[in-house]
C-alpha cells in the first residue's frame, strides 16, 4: 500500500500556533481531516507528517491522537540543520529549505511508493484515488517513473486575489515537459491572465494543467533529491531566502532522461485559504460536497 508523506512544517508558522487552524468543517473539521479521510478511503495505509520539532508536543496531542486509529502515524523533523552533513546554514537563514527539503527529510522512513501532498490543502477525494489506481511501483535500474495529479487552472483560483501557479507543459501521451511558474496569476472570466516582468497581461484559457504539490513518487526520488540538494546549496544556500523546490527537481530529472512523470488529470476543485476571503469559500465548498454525499456530516477521524 502507498504512503502518504504530508508536508506540515509551516502549519505553525502560518497560524501562530496549531490550535488556531481554521476549520472548515461544520464540527470544526479543519482541511487535513478531509485528506487523511480520502487518502485511507483510496487505499493509504500509512502516513508520515513533516513537521518543526517544535510543534511535536501540540501536533501528537491535536493529530495524531485522532488519526492513529484510522492510519499508522509517523513524524519526521524538518529543521533548518537537516540533511546539512557538513554545510554551515548561513546565521540569517529562519527556516528550513523548501518542499524538495521537506520530502528528502523523510528518506530513512519511506521505502515504498509515496504521495506528496501540503497539509493546508484541499486536493479532492478522486484524486487521491487517482494517485493510488496509477500504481508506481518501485524500481532498480532505467529512468524512476513519478506521477502529478493535474487539476485544471480554473479550478484553483482564489476570487479575491492573485496566486502563484506551476503551468504544465505536456506531451500527447500526458507526459510532463517542464513545469512554468507563474507568479502573478488572475481569474478573468472563465480564464485567468498572469503578469509577466514588465507587468503585461498574458491570458490563460483556464485549461492548463497546474502542479498543485500532488506527487506520486517511487523511493528513487530520494537519490535524486540527495544529489540536487547538494548541488542547491554549494550554489546558494548562502542565500537565506534560497528554496530547494520539488517542481525544480523535476523540471532537471525529465529534461536529463532521468525521470518520467505522468500527468494524471483531475476534474476535483483544489482549495486552500490564501486570503482571509477565502475562508468563508472552503466552508461553502465543504458544505456542498457534504450535501451531494462526498462527505458525512461528521468524518470519523475529525475532532
Amino acid at each position: 500500500m502507498p504512503t502518504l508523506l504530508i508536508m506540515a512544517a509551516g502549519i505553525g508558522s502560518r497560524y501562530g500556533g496549531l490550535k488556531q487552524i481554521d476549520p472548515v468543517g461544520p464540527n470544526n473539521e479543519i482541511i487535513i481531516d478531509y485528506s487523511i479521510h480520502d487518502a485511507t478511503r483510496a487505499g493509504f495505509d500509512k502516513a508520515v507528517f513533516v513537521i518543526r520539532k517544535e510543534m511535536e508536543k501540540a501536533f501528537r496531542e491535536e493529530f495524531i491522537k485522532r488519526y492513529e486509529s484510522v492510519i499508522d502515524c509517523s513524524l519526521v523533523f524538518q529543521e533548518i540543520d537537516s540533511c546539512l552533513d557538513d554545510f554551515d546554514a548561513p546565521p540569517q537563514r529562519t527556516k528550513p529549505w523548501g518542499t524538495g527539503h521537506a520530502v528528502l527529510v523523510a528518506a530513512d522512513r519511506i521505502n515504498e511508493p509515496f504521495a506528496v501532498i501540503n497539509a493546508d490543502d484541499y486536493y479532492g477525494a478522486r484524486s487521491f484515488q487517482i494517485l493510488a489506481d496509477f500504481g508506481l511501483s518501485p524500481r532498480d535500474d532505467g529512468p524512476g517513473r513519478y506521477a502529478m495529479v493535474g487539476y485544471l487552472l480554473r479550478n484553483t483560483l482564489s476570487e479575491h486575489g492573485y496566486v502563484s501557479r506551476g503551468v504544465c507543459a505536456h506531451d500527447r501521451a500526458m507526459r510532463l515537459k517542464n513545469i512554468v511558474e507563474r507568479t502573478h496569476v488572475v481569474k478573468s472570466g472563465t480564464g485567468a491572465y498572469f503578469l509577466d516582468e514588465e507587468e503585461n497581461k498574458n491570458p490563460l484559457t483556464g485549461d492548463e494543467f497546474v502542479s498543485m504539490n500532488l506527487w506520486g513518487f517511487e523511493p528513487t526520488i530520494f537519490e535524486h533529491l540527495e544529489k540536487r540538494f547538494r548541488t542547491f546549496l554549494a550554489e546558494h544556500g548562502n542565500d537565506p531566502k534560497a528554496e530547494f523546490y520539488i517542481p525544480t527537481v523535476v523540471d532537471a530529472l525529465i529534461n536529463e532522461g532521468s525521470a518520467v512523470v505522468d500527468i494524471l488529470p483531475t476534474d476535483d476543485v483544489w482549495f486552500g485559504v490564501t486570503y482571509k476571503e477565502d475562508r468563508a469559500v472552503a466552508r461553502d465548498k465543504i458544505n456542498r460536497l457534504i450535501a451531494d454525499g462526498i462527505y458525512p456530516e461528521k468524518l470519523n477521524n475529525g475532532p
